[in-house]
């Protein structure tokens, strides 16, 4: 056993610094990026926030949405070929803005060659597992990079530097950061394993970009802000689940409660309910590593999309960042000191 002491930092322990700025309009911003992947060879321009694999997120509805601003869906992994071919026939113009989701199994890997030889518009493939430490999950990218070796692969979770290193060098473009930090994951509750999504995103992007990799900060956002500070430490795309859900595009049911106030289920994708769902039930072997919760009514997702890309904005007006590219290199994070109470309370 041993014990780290170096400090570790969540989004909440950060404010930006704010910097003179040449720019004099929140317009004058470009959120655009221009990436060139280090294995696949494909070059990709968007705007990089992603809408998470989850079935409640990383809906056909939303990606519709999001690909008419360039933002990017990474689709969850339970349509069926039928519904992927009828998605491509009616949205070709969202296809260059989505991944095609797949876990480890072999029922997956099936899926995933089945509608990537139905649509071959499709170059992203996100490869999506909780524990990205696992020798069999590496052995998986290094399978999936060796059939599509033109395919832009996304592949995690991990959330150390060596990791993402290894999951670079087996193959994978960019690499997925964040074990535990979403609203609905209870990981780090029922694991006790984890790490701090900022320093996770730091440490990690530094790792990925030596050896000309990328990464996506995946969880722990609740707020534009919480974006930005994402792409200030590193990240080159974020993915958001929670600040995407209760919309009309979005998964999940819909309710009335008594109080008249609508809302929407979302739930994680190692919940009970979404095991119930797909897989019939929580297995013996394991634990529920999600919950379920209600989250208000919000409405289309266009609202919340401007939204957050114009908090990005300012945030890039703010530190003097006419570009997303720019943002790490302007960033200077100050710590929050956090309010503790005193253990011995008011007597103290």
């Amino acid at each position: 056993m041993r014990i780290e002491e170096e400090l570790k930092l969540d989004f909440k322990d950060v404010l930006f610094r704010p910097k003179r700025s040449t720019l004099r309009s929140r317009s004058e911003v470009t959120l655009a990026k221009t990436y060139k992947f280090r294995t696949s060879g494909l070059t990709y321009t968007g705007v990089p926030v992603m809408a998470a694999n989850m079935d409640t997120v990383g809906t056909f509805e939303s990606a519709a949405v999001l690909g008419n601003k360039q933002m990017f869906t990474c689709v969850h992994k339970h349509y069926s070929v039928e519904e992927w071919v009828d998605f491509a026939k009616n949205n070709p113009e969202a296809l260059p803005h989505c991944a095609v989701s797949s876990g480890s199994s072999a029922a997956d890997l099936e899926k995933l060659k089945a509608v990537l030889s139905k649509i071959p518009e499709i170059t992203f493939i996100c490869l999506d597992v909780a524990n990205g430490y696992s020798e069999g999950f590496v052995e998986f990218v290094r399978d999936v990079r060796g059939q599509y070796p033109k395919h832009t692969i996304i592949a995690g979770n991990v959330v150390t530097g060596e990791m993402t290193e290894e999951l670079i060098l087996s193959g994978a473009d960019i690499v997925k950061v964040g074990i535990g930090p979403g609203s609905v994951c209870t990981t780090r509750k029922k694991t006790g394993v984890g790490y701090p999504q900022l320093s996770a995103v730091i440490e990690c992007a530094d790792a990925a970009h030596g050896l000309g990799g990328h990464i996506v900060s995946d969880g722990g956002c609740v707020c534009p802000g919480d974006v930005a500070k994402a792409f200030g430490g590193g990240a080159d795309f974020v993915m958001l689940g929670g600040m995407l859900a209760g919309h009309d595009e979005s998964g999940g049911e819909e309710k009335t409660l008594d109080n008249g106030k609508r809302v929407k289920i979302f739930y994680g994708m190692s919940s009970q309910t979404a095991m119930t769902k797909h897989s019939g039930g929580v297995a013996e072997y394991r634990a529920s590593e999600g919950k379920t919760v209600q989250v208000p009514y919000r409405g289309p997702l266009n609202g919340t999309c401007l939204d957050i890309l114009g908090g990005l904005r300012s945030t890039c007006t703010y530190v003097g960042a006419s570009n997303l590219k720019e943002l790490p290199k302007r960033t200077t994070f100050i710590r929050v000191t956090q309010q503790i109470n005193n253990i011995f309370g008011s007597e103290a």
